[in-house]
């Protein structure tokens, strides 16, 4: 399947200018990833032009680094089933968990990103598995990549509500795991541009430097706490791109839970094509 821009004018200019992503460029790539599947079956990664581009445009049209990033993100799929195997959302376990808000897009765009709400405290640790939590987390992110093409281009802004934090839940998060997490950020199809802690405990920053110390420089960089409450988070992000619950102007979380629920169960049929994409045993 070739690739069909839908984007405004806007958004092809500054992948241009900032992602160096012309026409010309995008078919030839994508055409030399499909003749680099070729040669390293071995990959077994998704041919679409719609499954190719997100990861050209992560590394700023730079061949090589794509092609890393593919193999890190298919052997990842193939690595962490629990993650990627049997992606169902009508499964009981993914519904209860998308309607806690464990990851919730939000409609509007700041910046023009993608906006993100983790709650990161939202389910049980003696009932929900993290495994789970992550596992929805990715499913509502790769339809969010869909349906909002331009958090490609523009990247994502993640919001992470440390709210009612507690040791169960830490405890769910060993240092092997919160590797696994950050591997996954930093191999998917979707640029992290900003990570923003908000609600944080005092002793966030124990817990960070477990997450940092398996972080790029650069991502290293994009993290930021809030101590204050909403006041300073919304010296970064609009308030009208918020719900209600974090100080803005967009409804209650409850409706942006509702549709990203219902967009789920709408792209059924495509995870269960999807899940064929991923490493082949060695």
């Amino acid at each position: 399947m070739d690739y069909e821009w839908k984007l405004d004018e806007d958004a092809r200019k500054f992948a241009e200018e900032n992602l160096k992503e012309t026409e010309e460029k995008r078919t030839r790539f994508v055409a030399e990833i499909r003749s680099w599947y070729d040669e390293n079956p071995e990959i077994n990664g998704c041919r679409d032009a719609d499954a190719i581009v997100p990861f050209l445009r992560g590394c700023k049209f730079d061949l090589e680094r794509a092609k890393i990033k593919l193999r890190n993100y298919y052997k990842m799929r193939q690595e962490t089933p629990q993650w990627f195997a049997n992606r169902d959302p009508e499964l009981e376990e993914i519904q209860e968990l998308v309607n806690l808000g464990v990851f919730v897009p939000m409609r509007k765009l700041h910046e023009n990103r993608l906006v993100v709400i983790i709650k990161t405290a939202a389910h049980d640790p003696g009932k929900h598995k993290q495994d789970d939590v992550f596992k929805a987390g990715k499913m509502i992110l790769d339809v969010a990549a869909k349906e909002q093409e331009s958090a490609q281009i523009y990247g994502v802004t993640a919001i992470f509500d440390m709210t009612g934090v507690s040791l169960g839940h830490a405890r769910q998060l060993p240092p092997k795991v919160i590797k696994k997490a950050v591997f996954a950020w930093q191999n998917y199809h979707c640029r992290p541009k900003q990570l923003e802690f908000v609600n944080a405990p005092l002793y966030i920053n124990v817990v960070l430097n477990v997450f940092k110390s398996f972080m790029s420089e650069k991502l290293k960089g994009r993290v930021r706490v809030h101590f204050k409450g909403q006041e300073s988070l919304h010296q970064v992000i609009d308030k009208e791109v918020l719900p209600e619950e974090y100080g803005g102007t967009d409804g209650p979380l409850s409706e942006h839970i509702t549709y990203w629920r219902d967009k789920l169960i709408e792209y059924k049929d495509w995870f269960k094509y999807d899940e064929q994409f991923k490493s082949k045993l060695d």
